[in-house]
């Protein structure tokens, strides 16, 4: 059975950084496409930032270039770093990742979900 988990969620001032991580179990290396996705009270749900087979990234506009998604396949772990945050970044952010690959299967902001999701940490940006 495959279980993520999050952590690295707090509370921040604006301009400030976190390390988001995301542990799997019962899944190997995150090797299909994984994201991370965000959920704020009254907004709708946002695909943030993705990584696919071939590394390559696919991240929300309003978070390129202070957002990084990476991958560590070695200790089955998915990353997201966020730097200069700001208050429009607060949400509960979610890891997600697919169970199988197949030619041509789209990873990016516009996949509502993938296959499996973890419980969410809370980010909160103070301004």
């Amino acid at each position: 059975q495959v279980q993520l988990l999050e952590s690295g969620g707090g509370t921040v001032q604006a301009g400030g950084s976190l390390r988001l991580s995301c542990t799997a179990s019962g899944y190997s290396n995150f090797r299909y496409c994984a994201g991370w996705y965000r959920e704020a009270p009254g907004k709708e749900r946002e695909g943030v930032a993705f990584i696919g087979t071939e590394g390559i990234t696919d991240y929300l506009d309003s978070v390129k270039g202070r957002f990084a998604i990476h991958k560590a396949e070695d200790k089955n772990t998915l990353y997201l770093q966020m730097n200069s945050l700001e208050p429009e970044d607060t949400a509960m952010y979610y890891c997600e990742a697919d169970g199988v690959g197949a030619p041509g299967r789209y990873c990016g902001r516009e996949r509502l979900a993938l296959d499996y999701g973890g419980q969410g940490t809370q980010v909160t940006v103070s301004s």
